[in-house]
């Protein structure tokens, strides 16, 4: 198996690749269910030369398939969110150390420490269910903050607004992550003038009454926090790592993730920066699973390493991570 402290310490684009490729070759062996998607498409292990070579797993496996490379044991099962009807994905972490330290770093790298704020949670949805990896990220960051004001809130919106009010007054540093429906029937009910207030919207608008683009969604948030930008999380219960954006819809991964966008006619062709396609993803973190995930996501990569999300691509399945069109 790969050495896992080399995971978080990429440097180069050429430690990314090689760890890449090690990573490649294990979960190959290793990975039961991504083992035989390759060997039903007839893979070559050995002539895997590069990441454009690599065949991504499809996202619809975790539904249906344990996908877990070697034998330890799963800590914890994280499952998607899932509309009525529609199987949620199962995602088995053998190690729930390593999901801690990415996101804890990945948030590092976008905010700082998470002691300088207060975080507060708006997920309902998420918090009535079990097996919600937001959930337990919010929960570990919030623990990580310190803050006495930190916490949840699900439909107890004058307790949320009466605190915004209360931290602003403080000049307390704050974060604000939430589902984009409940956020939306926040706002819907109170202003809360909170310009330095960070909002972190991490999807969520499916089957939930009025549909919004993210611009939508976003310009509507903007006015009633007062705020210049609204930020955005994107994660999955499939991946073990996150990207930010810190407004205007552009996302940026760390150093230890990569989006990949593919062909929609052809699913083993990259396209090129600028080019709009279906979302791969290489989640180094995820070496106990799957690292190279076919999503069903549509986006784009920009110049300087940032990537956008462009909605679902036409006739998957709906899923209650699912981001925003726009």
């Amino acid at each position: 198996m790969p050495d896992i402290n080399r995971i978080f310490t990429i440097k180069s684009r050429e430690e990314f690749v090689a760890l890449s490729l090690e990573t490649f070759r294990y979960q190959a062996e290793y990975c039961e269910p991504y083992k035989k998607y390759l060997s039903l498409l007839g893979t070559d292990i050995g002539k895997i030369k590069s990441i454009e070579e690599i065949p991504f797993f499809p996202i619809q496996f975790f539904k249906s398939e344990t996908v877990i490379s070697g034998d330890a044991p799963a800590q914890k099962t994280f499952t998607s969110s899932a509309t009525t009807g529609v199987t949620p994905s199962r995602h088995p972490v053998a190690d729930l150390c390593l999901y801690e330290k990415s996101f804890s770093e990945g948030f590092r790298i976008q905010y700082g420490d998470p002691s300088e704020y207060a975080i507060l949670a708006l997920l309902p949805s998420y918090l009535e269910r079990e097996g919600s990896s937001l959930v337990y990220m919010t929960k570990k960051l919030m623990r990580q903050s310190g803050n006495r004001f930190s916490g949840y809130y699900l439909y107890n919106h004058e307790e949320l607004s009466e605190m915004l009010c209360k931290l602003k007054g403080m000049g307390q540093k704050t974060i604000l992550i939430g589902v984009s429906f409940a956020l939306l029937d926040f706002v819907t009910k109170y202003k809360v003038g909170f310009p330095s207030l960070i909002v972190i919207e991490t999807g969520g608008m499916k089957g939930r009454g009025e549909e919004l683009t993210r611009e939508e969604l976003h310009q509507r948030l903007k006015a009633s926090f007062g705020v210049e930008k609204i930020h955005s999380e994107y994660g999955m219960a499939e991946l073990l790592s996150q990207a930010w954006s810190k407004g205007d819809g552009l996302f940026f991964a760390p150093s230890w993730m990569e989006i990949v966008i593919r062909d929609l006619n052809n699913p083993f062709r990259v396209l090129p920066t600028g080019k709009k396609g279906g979302i791969n993803i290489i989640d180094l973190a995820n070496i106990h699973s799957c690292s190279f995930i076919e999503t069903e996501d549509m986006g784009i990569k920009e110049t300087g390493d940032g990537f956008k999300i462009l909605g679902r691509i036409q006739n998957s399945e709906l899923r209650g991570c699912n981001l925003l069109l726009g």
